[in-house]
């Protein structure tokens, strides 16, 4: 029996086993604070490529998008690093590739693969304006597939541990609502009022949620939505603000969602044996970016670093369009997504904080 960590030295080995099938190698990923793989679901916060590959408005493939990048424009929608590389390098793995890329097949799986998609929600109607993108439920038969892979890899065995030991990213929800209940014209808007709509994203994301604990998921952080009304697109979109404050309305359905979404997660951990999800509080953190902008280096909280007109949120980031040198000093990259500098602190907050940002435990409790 040989005991690993690094799964550079797993695929070796798996590799000796294919090429000598009498060699009697068994691989045992041990539970230990650093996992063996990384799943990440969610929106364009968490994308690295997907959109790549499918039709769609939403795309950050080009520059300026990953000038910070070493690869340069991935499909990251900043200007470099997101959280789920940020927490993949704290915890020792590769940065999880798309799963919609052709490279993403064989060994390269057993490190994690990113299901994000940007435009996607918790709902599959989110995000119709933007033709392409991936819901969260489409996520899900995709996951369902790489679950399959694995055992084709390294059987049904060494599949239950990886998946038991992995950390299990998903960030759903903002999308819901930014691009689909508050969208003019919207008819889930009509159809239901705001409770009724949270109640509909809170009871279906704990079905699709429990489908990730089916399919042998432990280990969960699950970001809740962030101060939304404050993103400068949500800000000049508003002809009530025109001072740069945050859209107090919208803040409120987030932090309705957010409220329900703790509890829900809390069920989930109580009844599903051997989970944990823990909340991720995006909107504190965020709030706390906003509200004490000098603790964290920024000077500028309301523009965004690339797009054009108003707070740089009225025409989005496209190439050929200026964007600021001083990237460290903006929280906001583009009309919607934060900026590397940003990602860096929500993710050392995630990774180490206390519970005041991610609670019950933080991701280095939740791996230990």
């Amino acid at each position: 029996m040989v005991h690993l960590q690094s799964c550079e030295l797993c695929m070796w080995l798996y590799f000796l086993m294919l090429l000598n099938n009498d060699l009697n190698v068994k691989v045992l990923i041990m539970s230990s604070a650093r996992p063996s793989a990384c799943f990440v679901f969610g929106d364009s916060l968490v994308d690295v490529g997907n959109n790549n590959y499918i039709v769609t408005l939403a795309t950050a493939n080009h520059p300026p998008y990953g000038i910070d990048y070493p690869l340069g424009p991935t499909g990251r929608f900043s200007n470099g690093r997101i959280v789920p590389d940020l927490l993949a390098e704290k915890i020792g793995i590769a940065h999880a590739p798309p799963y919609l890329a052709p490279t993403t097949k064989g060994p390269a799986i057993l490190q994690g693969v990113n299901f994000a998609s940007a435009g996607a929600g918790i709902l599959d109607s989110t995000g119709y304006e933007y033709i392409g993108r991936i819901p969260m439920n489409q996520q899900l038969q995709y996951i369902t597939n790489t679950r399959a892979q694995i055992v084709e890899l390294v059987g049904e065995n060494q599949t239950e541990a990886i998946f038991a030991n992995a950390l299990f990213i998903v960030n759903m929800g903002s999308n819901d609502y930014d691009n689909n209940y508050l969208l003019t014209g919207s008819t889930t808007s009509i159809k239901y009022n705001p409770q009724q709509f949270q109640d509909l994203l809170i009871s279906t994301y704990a079905q699709q949620l429990t489908t990730l604990y089916n399919l042998g998921g432990r280990k969960f952080m699950v970001c809740g939505v962030g101060p939304l009304g404050c993103i400068p697109s949500q800000i000049v979109q508003n002809s009530l603000n025109q001072n740069g404050q945050c859209v107090e309305f919208i803040n409120a359905y987030v932090q309705g969602f957010n409220a329900a979404l703790r509890p829900m997660l809390q069920q989930l951990t109580a009844t599903l044996p051997g989970a944990t999800f823990t909340y991720a509080n995006s909107y504190d953190l965020g709030m706390s970016y906003i509200n004490n902008p000098g603790t964290y280096g920024f000077a500028t909280v309301d523009d965004a670093c690339c797009g054009l007109g108003p707070y740089k949120a009225l025409i989005p980031c496209f190439e050929g369009v200026s964007y600021c040198s001083d990237r460290r000093d903006h929280l906001f990259w583009d009309p919607y997504h934060p900026t590397e500098a940003s990602n860096i602190f929500s993710a050392n907050a995630y990774y180490s904080g206390g519970p005041e940002v991610i609670y019950p435990v933080n991701v280095q409790e939740l791996l230990a």
